[in-house]
């Protein structure tokens, strides 16, 4: 109850401050044109690569782009970035390369191993569709759902996230928010219940058991598939396992105003709203809004950001605003704002011609793996893009 007030209290000095006062949303035409052209060198940059089995670039390792294979699970935010240019520009060139890239993907629809399968396709077919009425594209939405299905373990309440190993029975992630915006729209296409009923199982089930007091989430649970207990509350990304891994906070924040935009519940509504204050209101939050990799990470002159994160948050603040009323409007939108001003020059925004044509730099994958610690990271992008195209319509 302590932590609840303390909330408020926040947020009622933080209202008092933005009251009246928007932070200004200029037309962006410039980072438009900026990032279109700098994607055209990322574009020329991957094609021109010699592994044609790993066509989808990625990072950066060694100095070198690093792409990956469809199955790899972020082959989904490539074609996705592409999508999202060609809503920026209407440029009829990023959609026939959308489209050739989002065609590769076809056979992760019938891949039952992963519960990414919403990164993978929803962000390449589920984007496609938004600006091309496909009968293909929407079987292929449809199978995927039925895919990611399988993984639904009905007396836990959850999607299985990895495969079961040593350390863990029934792993479950926050990332896994994220996966349920396609099994909605595999709903809307078929008129099958059963995939909107398994997102609304999975995201209570999450908002019940993953969440701590001050509505931080964990990484990691694992669960007892028969019982629905929870065995363990883990992290395998974040600091600790009592942290607040900066990634997984945004994709519980932008998993729950999924929620609710697809349901109206307003229990989905609230808990979107907590986990906004605790991002936007956390001390150890940077002025220039981009979090350290953990918001719990002791920080040194060396620790790194996740630019990541903080495009995952401005994008998912742009459409809290539209569904709250009074000032919070000019809270969720001002905070968003701000952080695409600071993601769109240095130190994140790269210079045309340099980051082997990655937008972003400065994210953080896997620090405890020592994997991708800042350098660009694909999904960085797509979700910039979409904050950008989230911010031009507000303009509009």
């Amino acid at each position: 109850m302590k932590n609840y007030k303390l909330y408020f209290v926040i947020i009622i000095l933080f209202l008092g401050s933005c009251k009246d006062k928007e932070v200004a949303l200029e037309k962006p035409h410039s980072i438009i044109d900026k990032v279109s052209e700098q994607y055209e060198y990322l574009y020329e940059n991957a094609i021109s690569y010699v592994d044609t089995d790993k066509p989808m670039p990625r990072t950066i390792v060694n100095g070198r782009l690093h792409t990956v294979g469809v199955y790899d699970w972020t082959s989904g935010f490539h074609p996705g970035s592409m999508w999202n240019l060609y809503g920026l520009t209407k440029n009829e060139e990023w959609k026939n390369r959308a489209t050739h890239y989002t065609k590769l993907l076809d056979t992760i629809q019938y891949w039952k191993g992963t519960h990414d399968l919403g990164f993978m396709i929803g962000d390449s077919y589920g984007n496609a569709l938004k600006y091309v009425n496909n009968e293909n594209y929407k079987k292929v939405m449809v199978q995927a759902a039925k895919s990611l299905s399988s993984r639904f373990k009905p007396k836990a309440g959850i999607i299985q996230s990895w495969e079961s190993n040593d350390r863990w029975q029934c792993p479950v992630i926050i990332d896994n928010m994220m996966n349920l915006e396609m099994l909605f729209e595999a709903t809307k296409i078929s008129g099958d219940s059963t995939f909107y009923d398994i997102a609304v199982t999975h995201a209570d089930t999450t908002m019940a058991k993953h969440f701590r007091k001050d509505y931080s989430s964990y990484h990691v649970l694992d669960y007892d598939t028969e019982t629905g207990e929870v065995l363990k509350r883990n992290t395998a990304q974040g600091y600790q396992d009592e942290s607040a891994w900066a990634r997984g906070q945004a994709w519980g924040l932008y998993g729950f105003i999924v929620m609710y935009r697809e349901t109206k519940n307003l229990k989905y509504l609230d808990q979107a709203k907590k986990i906004a204050g605790f991002i936007m209101n956390h001390p150890n939050l940077p002025k220039d809004k981009v979090p350290y990799w953990d918001y719990n990470v002791p920080v040194k002159a060396q620790t790194p950001r996740d630019a990541s994160a903080a495009a995952i948050t401005a994008s998912a603040l742009y459409e809290l605003s539209t569904y709250v009323k009074g000032d919070l409007i000019l809270v969720y939108k001002n905070e968003a704002t701000s952080i695409v001003e600071t993601l769109s020059k240095e130190p994140y925004l790269a210079e045309v011609g340099t980051n082997e044509g990655f937008l972003l730099k400065h994210s953080t994958g896997h620090l405890p793996n020592d994997s991708e610690i800042d350098v660009p990271i694909n999904y960085a992008d797509y979700y910039f893009l979409e904050a950008l195209i989230r911010q031009r319509d507000m303009v509009n």
